[in-house]
């Protein structure tokens, strides 16, 4: 069965129609005269300019329209013509139609951005405020349209918030309390878009209630410890004296061994939630050095043969040559919970790996075994304090439950990352995944602190000319300060 013709296609082929039958008509109109008779030719002379002005009139006035952006109504002139400015008709419409939508779904979104309780600021690619909701204004202090064009520096001032802008860094949030409301604490979360991820929206949250809480948490936890610590000392140390008095009935020696040790496991706790206080006081360690990562590895991997006591296999690929910029004792810590996790929570016979490498944009420690692996449920919630896999298998194995949380926080303190992976049946890999900035390479290290070589005693210094020649291997500034 045949389909029906569409109607655009009929109308188009009548006004084609149209236009061929009306030339046709112009040209024998304007022939015939000269064909009859040679003087009358110039009788075709009128026709022919009336069909040309027909098409200069139509083509000029639908310029006009266009150039004037007046809307094409009906009536529209008859053939190609009609045709034309019919279409640029539908055109138009479904342009306003276009618009409209547009017009309308941005008013929902400027709508429902001013509903939104977080400060919400877009800046151009010069980090200036191009747009900026109402809770802007109280949170961070932006106005918007008074602020438009201004630099956001100049409006949330903080010594660090270049740096963050210009990072663009959306998986870290950056905590602040700003200047014309010291009583508020502010998390801002900065997200790249647009052309080449220039633009930035930034999110500014309202934190105050929850940084409180954390600091009356941090506080008790703190002080309640350091209240602990003392006595549990002081118990520890009178059940040692008895476990080891002479007079001691043999029948009591146990219970107090059992006594003992469950002391020294409280005092375990309390000084890793000691440690854990202190990690919450700064955001970054207060001294940062060279840190001899190759070298502190040795010396863990010394001490987990000795808590594997060779019922694990060892495997290493250590860049000898790849220091870090850090706080050694954290970094220490944190790199021994994670080998001794490894020997404590996997079975006999399993093989872990310890690889330290840098690559194009990082350097990582990755410590990986062929163990049973972690269940999928469990990842997200390791690092959170005094949570558990198996309960059981943790008290046996003497850990306290924060190990994780200590390594996770160090991390933090020296913007990395801690990376958890892991398949059951196949073993787990723990990451400590450190900025390239930190990276420092021995061989630097070696040049920065090699001696420098003093002239000769007996060498005599006329001028600088003379000190050029005792010091020849030095540059300017150490043959003044060695000559």
């Amino acid at each position: 069965m045949a389909g029906k013709p569409h109607p655009r296609g009929e109308s188009w082929r009548h006004a084609l129609s149209f236009e061929v039958w009306l030339l046709a008509a112009t040209v024998v109109l304007c022939i015939t005269p000269w064909l009859i008779a040679p003087q009358w030719a110039w009788v075709g002379t009128p026709l022919l300019a009336a069909y040309l002005l027909r098409q200069l009139y139509l083509l000029t006035r639908l310029a006009l329209l266009i150039r004037r952006h007046h809307r094409l109504i009906p009536p529209f002139p008859r053939g190609l013509w009609g045709e034309i400015y019919r279409s640029i008709a539908q055109y138009q419409q479904r342009g306003r139609k276009g618009r409209k939508r547009q017009i309308r779904f941005t008013r929902r979104f400027r709508e429902a951005a001013n509903a939104v309780p977080d400060g919400l600021v877009i800046l151009d690619k010069l980090h200036r405020v191009d747009w900026a909701n109402p809770a802007a204004a109280a949170l961070m202090n932006v106005h918007w349209p008074e602020d438009d064009g201004r630099p956001l520096f100049e409006i949330l001032t903080h010594p660090d918030l270049k740096d963050f802008v210009e990072t663009g860094e959306s998986l870290r949030p950056m905590d602040l309390a700003p200047e014309h409301n010291r009583a508020l604490m502010l998390s801002l979360r900065i997200t790249p878009f647009g052309e080449r991820k220039r633009q930035r929206l930034v999110v500014a949250r309202d934190i105050t209630k929850i940084y409180h809480l954390n600091m009356i948490r941090r506080d008790f936890v703190a002080n309640a410890s350091h209240e602990l610590r003392t006595p549990l000392t002081v118990i520890a140390g009178f059940l040692e004296s008895l476990i080891d008095a002479a007079a001691t009935p043999p029948n009591h020696r146990r219970p107090l061994t059992l006594m003992h040790n469950q002391a020294e496991r409280m005092r375990l706790i309390i000084e890793d939630l000691l440690t854990l206080s202190r990690l919450e006081m700064h955001e970054h360690p207060e001294v940062q050095e060279r840190v001899d990562v190759p070298d502190e590895l040795h010396l863990i991997l010394q001490e987990a043969h000795a808590l594997s006591n060779g019922r694990h296999a060892f495997s290493t690929d250590i860049d000898e040559n790849l220091l870090l910029l850090g706080s050694a004792p954290e970094l220490r810590s944190a790199f021994s919970n994670l080998v001794f996790n490894a020997v404590k929570h996997t079975p006999d016979g399993t093989e872990i790996r310890i690889r330290w490498a840098a690559s194009s944009d990082s350097l990582a420690l990755h410590i990986q075994d062929n163990g049973p692996g972690i269940e999928p449920e469990h990842l997200p919630r390791l690092t959170e304090r005094f949570y558990r896999i198996d309960k059981a298998r943790s008290r046996e194995s003497g850990g306290t439950g924060l190990g994780l949380a200590i390594a996770k926080h160090i991390m933090n303190r020296h913007d990395a990352r801690l990376l958890i992976a892991s398949q059951i049946d196949r073993g787990s890999t723990f990451s400590c995944v450190f900025p390239r900035a930190r990276a420092i390479l021995r061989e630097e290290t070696e040049q920065e602190t090699a001696p420098r070589a003093l002239p000769h005693p007996t060498a005599e210094v006329r001028s600088t000319s003379g000190s050029d020649t005792a010091c020849p291997h030095l540059n300017t500034d150490e043959r003044s300060a060695a000559c």
